[in-house]
């Protein structure tokens, strides 16, 4: 775990803080939104870089464990998000919204590393990355019809054109670095090097998203600063509830314990920043539906450290 990454939460706070002391400055409230979407294309990009495609097969040799991850990941917890959602943000259809987006994206990096922290095995936990990439891919605007059009108005051709310009598109262009890394270096250049010497890149793009985003949208932000109070209560029920569901599906399934903590961080972890993406370009006039995707982080990582704990005490007694 890297410098960004232990440090993240300070960093996004500290980009929100500076974010808004920008936008008192006329040039930064005016154009910091022409910055917002280029960074997270960026920073998407360094994502989907560290996908191993190649691994794809991996995930169904032990179809048990595959099988009951993803069916938690994209059955259950967006009905479960719909439901705490209608609990806990019944009265702000925003956050609602944005609080939708954060759950129905599992995560594509973070849930290896706290399995990795937690004394777990990554292996099998690793194999369902992919799945995790491409599956949010096809039914994030599925899902956003299904339940985000009941809160608020979704234009089709706006939520089509905002995935494939922030979502195809660094896709593709990640497909074509790799490729092209493979043609005129090596394969192990690109693993051991390559993508160690880009990493950072990852955090530094969404910081950098997120100056430009309160940077433009602070005044908007600064009129709602309950909100993201309001996320407390509605998040940590999630984690709360999926963990234990998570244990219960393990011992019943017979899951192995190092391997059920992979299990459990893969149906708890989110993916935040490509959810954020979604957000600024297809809803650009409802800023607290992305900032509820950035306070996500600020909760999750930190309830995250906390299981990790938990796993280890529960191992070692």
């Amino acid at each position: 775990m890297g410098l960004f990454d232990k440090l993240q939460i300070l960093f996004i706070l500290f980009s929100a803080g500076l974010g808004l002391a920008l936008g008192q400055i006329k040039w930064f409230s005016q154009n910091g939104d022409k910055f917002i979407v280029p960074f997270l294309m960026l920073m998407l990009t360094v994502v989907f870089l560290h996908v191993p495609f190649k691994d794809m097969r991996k995930a169904f040799s032990n179809f048990r464990f595959s099988g009951l991850s993803l069916g938690i990941n994209f059955l259950w917890t967006p009905l479960f998000a719909w439901i705490l959602g209608d609990i806990f943000l019944g009265g702000h259809p925003d956050l609602r919204v944005g609080f939708l987006m954060l759950l129905i994206t599992p995560c594509t990096d973070w849930y290896l590393v706290f399995t990795q922290l937690a004394g777990g095995k990554t292996s099998q936990a690793a194999a369902l990355l992919p799945w995790h990439l491409l599956l949010q891919l096809l039914l994030l605007p599925v899902y956003l019809l299904i339940f985000a059009g009941k809160l608020i108005s979704i234009e089709l051709g706006i939520l089509v054109k905002s995935i494939t310009l922030v979502l195809i598109i660094p896709f593709a262009l990640s497909l074509l670095i790799r490729k092209l890394a493979y043609i005129f270096k090596s394969e192990d250049w690109f693993e051991n090097k390559f993508l160690p010497f880009i990493l950072p890149g990852q955090s530094i793009f969404l910081c950098f998203a997120i100056i430009a985003m309160f940077s433009s949208q602070g005044e908007a932000i600064l009129a709602n600063p309950k909100s993201p109070l309001l996320l407390v209560p509605p998040l940590l029920t999630f984690y709360l509830f999926n963990l234990i569901f998570s244990l219960n599906v393990c011992r019943i399934a017979k899951i192995e314990k190092s391997a059920s903590v992979g299990f459990s961080f893969a149906t708890l972890a989110r993916n935040s920043p490509l959810a954020l993406a979604i957000a600024v370009t297809a809803f650009p006039d409802k800023p607290l539906i992305a900032l509820a995707l950035v306070i996500g982080p600020l909760i999750e990582l930190p309830t995250m450290g906390i299981i990790a704990h938990f796993f280890k005490v529960r191992f070692s007694s």
